[in-house]
């Protein structure tokens, strides 16, 4: 409609006027615009570059705000990982606006702007219906999901293309103004998650929002209400048409916020675990759920408080503390000393992995790790003294010696073997090699050497 006109203040004029003049087409949504001294924040507590970006966008005649979790963090008195700016306009508008940006996603046309060494996201407000979680514009499947949702439309439509009430909140910090649709300061001051519209189309849409849903409970400590937990699990089962490419990064950001504990016993709780990883839950016995004796638990513990000291942590090591026991169940079905070979421990982690992938899409590059880490652990009882440096200096021995830690700790180990690991990579290179001699001269068992067969000759003599 108004595509004749290029001048971007134009354009807002143009589209003021269409709404504004003309009142059968006022859209009928209550906005709330609340000042500083109803919200509190302060656009101080933004960002450098999401306030640039702001900026510029307003500069240039369009309008802009914070939006998301940055906002609801802001609120919460949280320091938010990332500002999120939405906009009125299009992905090709803000690339003119910002020459260092560039258009990502398919579904979602977004724009990352790169301010020093921000990188923020922009998007434009798109379009909903007034909170009946029907949308005409978006094109969905047989289920009810949506596939498609990228019709441009104003801040009054956007709101409504939104999940909980605490994400739908709109920070104007060129006018310290905060825009409030559908009570959400007021859910943030009750501690409360709330679907906009209705729970269950909302989920129908996107069955991914009963994860989210878990995630701010358990990151934000925000109550469900008992309905909302009845409607999780009576439709936990609709996980099963995401993606499941999708539900990879889903899970790392449910049990890498820093709160993995919490995560696994809601989404066990809601029946959302079972479906994640079905053969993981089918093979945890009592002792695996134990705090005492669960790797599980251990090693969501360890990776809890590696990210609450803010020290790195792999997907690779959650997952193959999430399956250890389906494999090694798998495993325990081959009779005597076969069930500790190591081809068998393979074969076992490749079929448990393998089938997983139908349900959450583990990558090749982090199925390699996780296999690399089971693989190491009877090479690290074994202790074969030529092998001690080359298992030193290989590159997976980190995360294959934190794992054997939590073995150790769950009572599937001697500790004191743990205790030698430890110890042997505190020693300089002289300690080390008594340790390895002492190794050695306590008998640790060595593999025997194979004579190698002589050939015959065709007439069956031996050369």
């Amino acid at each position: 409609m108004f595509g004749g006109y290029q001048n971007p203040l134009i354009k807002k004029f143009l589209k003021s006027f269409v709404t504004k003049g003309h009142p059968e087409r006022e859209d009928p949504v209550a906005q709330r615009m609340l000042g500083p001294e109803v919200h509190g924040l302060s656009p101080s507590n933004v960002s450098k570059g999401a306030r640039q970006v702001v900026k510029s966008l307003v500069e240039a005649g369009y309008c802009a705000d914070l939006v998301g979790g940055c906002v609801r963090d802001l609120l919460l008195e949280k320091r938010p990982k990332d500002f999120d700016v939405v906009t009125d306009a299009s992905p090709e508008e803000v690339r003119q606006v910002f020459p260092r940006s560039r258009i990502v996603g398919r579904r979602f046309q977004i724009v990352h702007v790169r301010v020093g060494r921000e990188v923020i996201e922009v998007s434009t407000y798109r379009a909903g219906n007034e909170g009946d979680g029907d949308r005409e514009d978006a094109a969905k499947n047989k289920f009810g999901r949506i596939l498609r949702d990228n019709v441009f439309g104003t801040r009054d439509q956007d709101v409504y293309r939104r999940d909980f009430t605490v994400n739908a909140l709109y920070y104007d910090i060129s006018t310290d103004t905060l825009v409030d649709y559908v009570g959400g300061l007021e859910d943030i001051q009750a501690g409360k998650l709330r679907f906009i519209g209705d729970p269950l189309t909302r989920i129908n849409e996107d069955p991914v929002r009963m994860l989210r849903a878990v995630r701010f409970k358990a990151k934000l400590d925000l109550s469900l209400g008992s309905d909302l937990e009845d409607l999780c699990r009576d439709h936990a089962q609709l996980i099963r048409h995401v993606p499941p490419a999708r539900l990879f990064d889903e899970v790392l950001k449910l049990f890498h916020s820093g709160h993995g504990v919490v995560t696994f016993w809601l989404l066990r709780d809601l029946g959302l675990f079972a479906e994640l990883f079905p053969e993981a839950a089918r093979s945890y016995g009592e002792a695996d759920l134990s705090p005492k004796t669960g790797i599980v638990l251990k090693g969501l513990q360890n990776t809890d408080r590696r990210i609450t000291q803010k020290k790195p942590v792999i997907a690779a090591f959650l997952f193959a503390c999430l399956f250890w026991r389906a494999v090694r169940l798998q495993c325990d079905r081959h009779e005597g000393k076969r069930k500790n070979n190591p081809q068998i421990l393979q074969r076992a982690a490749f079929d448990v992995l393998g089938r997983e992938t139908q349900r959450v899409m583990i990558p090749r590059r982090v199925s390699t790790i996780v296999i690399e880490i089971w693989d190491m652990q009877s090479r690290l009882e074994t202790r074969r003294p030529r092998m001690i440096e080359k298992l030193l200096e290989h590159r997976r021995f980190r995360a294959a010696y934190d794992f054997l830690l939590l073995r150790s700790e769950a009572g599937e180990l001697d500790p004191q073997l743990a205790d030698w690991w430890t110890d042997i990579q505190e020693r300089d290179e002289p300690g080390r090699q008594k340790m390895i001699k002492e190794l050695d001269a306590g008998g640790a068992p060595r593999k025997r050497r194979r004579r190698p067969r002589r050939p015959k000759s065709p007439d069956g003599n031996v050369r």
